[in-house]
């Protein structure tokens, strides 16, 4: 795994009125600190990448649909330099991802309908100096291909 990533195993609690699912909690191992929460959604087949922050950490959770988040590591001084993480997120497999600052990460929305991703970054979005550096997904800069595999 990317070095500083972290993952947490999240648990549906389910009864016959519905369901509860904690995502991130402040006395988590992993938790670092509270900056906003925001949803993101991609319709189908639907790419959103590339882009990394230098300050903010994101805590990533997909609560509708599935998504295959894909991390790549353009650290030169990380231990796992140009290494590529997929995880495969949502209804099926609920985790929470933690990204650290500098590493590349995009998701394509891989089910039949629209899927919905909860974000909890360690800072407020900046509107005049955002910390978003972005790349394109499809210019060939990160060797890595979105199309599906079919193994």
């Amino acid at each position: 795994m990317i070095e500083g990533v972290k993952t947490k195993k999240l648990r549906v609690i389910p009864d016959e009125r519905g369901r509860l699912m904690e995502m991130l909690r402040s006395d988590d191992d992993l938790f670092i600190k509270f900056g906003q929460v925001y949803m993101t959604t991609a319709y189908p087949g639907v790419v959103k990448g590339w882009h990394y922050h230098k300050i903010q950490t994101d805590n990533m959770v997909v609560v509708k649909g599935m998504m295959k988040i894909v991390l790549y590591d353009g650290r030169k001084d990380s231990p796992t330099y140009q290494e590529i993480n997929e995880f495969f997120m949502g209804e099926h497999n609920p985790m929470l991802l933690q990204i650290p600052s500098y590493v590349y990460h995009g998701f394509k929305c891989i089910s039949e309908s629209e899927a919905i991703c909860i974000n909890i970054p360690t800072e407020v979005y900046n509107y005049e100096n955002p910390d978003e550096y972005r790349i394109d997904p499809h210019s060939g800069e990160i060797p890595y291909d979105w199309s599906r595999k079919d193994r």
